[in-house]
C-alpha cells in the first residue's frame, strides 16, 4: 500500500509525491516522500488503475492533465487547459470513465470522458452566475464552485461557496440540465458534500462558517428539509478557520471534517435520526489541513498540512470512530490532496 499526496507548487513541491506504507496497526509508518509526477499545482487529483488525473496550474492556463504511471516513472498522455485559473476539484466515475471538474475562480463546471489510454474528451460545460452571493469578503467577487461530483442516484451535484448553494444537475444529451437548488444560510460558504448510505440525506460543509449542515432530501421530487447544523470548531475558538474536506465512513456511522486554522479533524457520530454528535476533535499536528483520506479498510487515515509541509498518520477505531495519531511530522511539501493506492 502507498499514499499519494499532491498540492501547491509555490515553494519546494514539484507535484505529486508517493509515500510507501509499511507495518500494521500502531506500528504502521509512512516512508520518505518521492516525487512521481512533476506538474504545477496538483491541488486535487484522482486515480484509475495506472492513470492519474491531476489539476494542472500551467502559468497563464489551467486545467487537468492525465499521467500514466508505472514503476519507472510517469508520462503525460493528455491535457486540457484553458486560459485562466485551474480547477479546484476533480470527481470521477471509474466505471463510466467520466471526470467532473469545478473551477473556483472561473465558476465553470466541466464534464469529460476518457478512454483506457487516458485520452480526454470534453463533453460539456456550464458556468455559475452570481445569483445569491453571500456577505463575506470571499464571496464578493462572484460564484465559487468548489465541488462537482455524482449523487447516490447518479445525478450531479455542485457546492458553490460564493452563492451559498448546493446545485443539482443531470447530464442529458451531453448537456447539463439544472434540476434543483438547496440554499444555505448567507455566508455559509458551501465547499464539499457527502451523502448518507440510503441516499436520503446529505451533509454539506461550509468553509466560511465552519459548520456542517444535515439535510434530508428526495432525489425524485427534490424536496429538502433542513435537519440541523453543527459547528466544526469549538465555540470559544475565535481565530480564522476554514472547514475543508468531509468524508463519511462506508458504514454511514461517522463523519470527518478538517479544520484549517483550528488545525484539527472533527469526528461526528451519525445518530439513528441522522443528527450528529461530536465524538472528537483531534489535532493534525501541523498547519492548514486541507485534505485527508483513508485506506480501503478505513483503518488508517492520513492528513496533509499544507502550510507546515507535513502529514500525520492515524489509526482509526472503526467501532468508535476515534482517531489515534501514530506518526507525526511526515515530511511532504505543500500537501492538499491525499489518496491511498495499492
Amino acid at each position: 500500500m502507498k499514499v499519494l499526496i499532491g498540492g501547491y507548487t509555490k515553494k519546494t513541491s514539484k507535484g505529486i509525491y508517493e509515500l510507501p506504507f509499511t507495518g500494521e496497526n500502531s506500528d504502521s509508518r509512512l516512508g520518505k516522500a518521492e516525487n512521481i509526477v512533476s506538474i504545477g499545482g496538483p491541488t486535487y487529483f484522482q486515480k484509475d488503475d495506472d492513470l492519474i488525473f491531476a489539476i494542472n496550474n500551467a502559468g497563464d492556463k489551467g486545467g487537468i492533465s492525465v499521467f500514466k504511471v508505472n514503476e519507472s516513472g510517469s508520462n503525460e498522455v493528455d491535457r486540457y487547459l484553458t486560459p485562466g485559473s485551474s480547477p479546484a476539484y476533480v470527481g470521477i466515475n471509474r466505471d463510466k470513465k467520466w471526470l467532473y471538474t469545478a473551477n473556483y475562480h472561473t465558476a465553470v463546471l466541466s464534464v469529460f470522458r476518457y478512454n483506457d489510454s487516458g485520452k480526454l474528451d470534453l463533453i460539456t460545460t456550464t458556468t455559475h452566475k452570481p445569483e445569491s452571493l453571500g456577505p463575506r469578503p470571499e464571496q464578493a467577487d462572484g460564484p465559487h464552485p468548489h465541488f462537482f461530483d455524482e449523487t447516490p442516484a447518479g445525478n450531479l451535484v455542485c457546492c458553490d461557496l460564493g452563492n451559498d448553494t448546493v446545485d443539482f444537475y443531470r447530464l442529458e444529451n451531453n448537456e447539463l440540465k439544472h434540476l434543483a437548488q438547496y440554499k444555505n444560510e448567507a455566508g455559509f460558504g458551501d465547499r464539499h458534500i457527502v451523502f448518507s448510505k440510503d441516499g436520503n440525506y446529505f451533509y454539506v460543509v461550509g468553509e466560511l462558517s465552519s459548520k456542517i449542515n444535515v439535510v434530508k432530501f428526495n432525489e425524485d421530487t427534490w424536496d429538502f428539509e433542513d435537519i440541523a447544523t453543527y459547528k466544526t470548531i469549538p465555540d470559544d475558538f475565535t481565530e480564522h478557520n476554514g472547514a475543508a474536506a468531509v468524508y463519511i465512513s462506508n458504514d454511514g456511522k461517522y463523519i470527518y471534517v478538517s479544520n484549517r486554522g483550528h488545525n484539527s479533524i472533527a469526528v461526528f457520530k451519525v445518530n439513528d435520526d441522522h443528527t450528529l454528535s461530536l465524538v472528537q476533535r483531534v489535532s493534525t499536528f501541523g498547519d492548514f489541513p486541507r485534505d485527508f483520506n483513508w485506506d480501503e479498510s478505513e483503518k488508517y487515515l492520513v492528513a496533509a498540512n499544507q502550510n507546515s509541509d507535513n502529514a500525520t498518520l492515524y489509526l482509526r477505531n472503526t467501532g468508535t470512530g476515534t482517531l489515534t495519531p501514530i506518526q507525526k511530522d511526515i515530511e511532504v511539501p505543500e500537501g492538499t490532496r491525499v489518496l491511498f493506492t495499492k
